[in-house]
């Protein structure tokens, strides 16, 4: 039951996450604790195996790129193929496949949460008169060890440059597919009733254990 809750977690995290650009979906794998081999204590024969549940193994991130669309806007951008945009933010350098950014008050271009984002020589970009910045400025870095931060950010090291190519106008759409997600939680909600169920089966058995069994009555 505490595996599906981390699993509903996530789900609900996609779901919310369903038109954020560049956002990537995270997977919870689980493994079984393993099983119980059981034996008849008289004879000694094997009854057989008997399952412990399962654990959360461990949370990935699934890296397939989304949808790229058209917005005909001028700050937005993506990134086709490989790479991050970098940015500045004050915990230090965070890479991001969301390219929906804006014009700071001092001219600088910044993500939705103001980070300051960084061209190919890892100095902040400004916006230009015109209120555009041209695309081969932005820079695409190659990231290892991925560590996903929040719904957007990534951090890992990032020095070398990308194959990928910045594509203005356009934004990466989410990697979170809904019709999946619904299904996924329905699955789990399954799932998670029945651990109820057992819990509830056991709980009644013991209470007859404890208040029937020995009585005088006998029953």
């Amino acid at each position: 039951m505490v595996a599906e809750m981390v699993r509903q977690n996530q789900i609900a995290n996609d779901l919310s996450n369903t038109s954020t650009p560049g956002y990537r979906g995270d997977r919870a794998i689980q493994r079984s604790f393993g099983d119980l081999l059981l034996s008849n204590q008289a004879r000694g024969a094997p009854v057989g195996p008997l399952g412990l549940g399962v654990t959360i193994d461990e949370i990935v991130t699934d890296a397939t790129p989304g949808p790229i669309r058209e917005t005909g806007e001028d700050l937005d951008f993506a990134v086709e193929g490989d790479g991050f945009f970098a940015v500045r933010t004050p915990a230090g350098t965070r890479y991001t496949r969301n390219g929906r950014f804006a014009a700071a008050p001092d001219g600088t271009l910044v993500t939705a949460l103001g980070h300051p984002v960084l061209g190919r020589d890892g100095a902040p970009l400004r916006v230009g008169r015109d209120g555009k910045v041209e695309p081969g400025q932005l820079g695409v870095f190659a990231l290892q060890g991925a560590r996903k931060e929040g719904d957007s950010l990534f951090a890992g090291a990032g020095a070398a440059p990308a194959a990928g190519r910045v594509r203005a106008g356009a934004l990466e759409g989410s990697g979170a597919d809904p019709a999946r997600a619904l299904v996924d939680m329905i699955a789990s909600f399954r799932a998670f009733e029945a651990g109820q169920k057992v819990i509830t089966t056991i709980d009644e058995t013991l209470s007859k254990a404890a208040n029937q069994v020995g009585s005088p009555r006998g029953s």
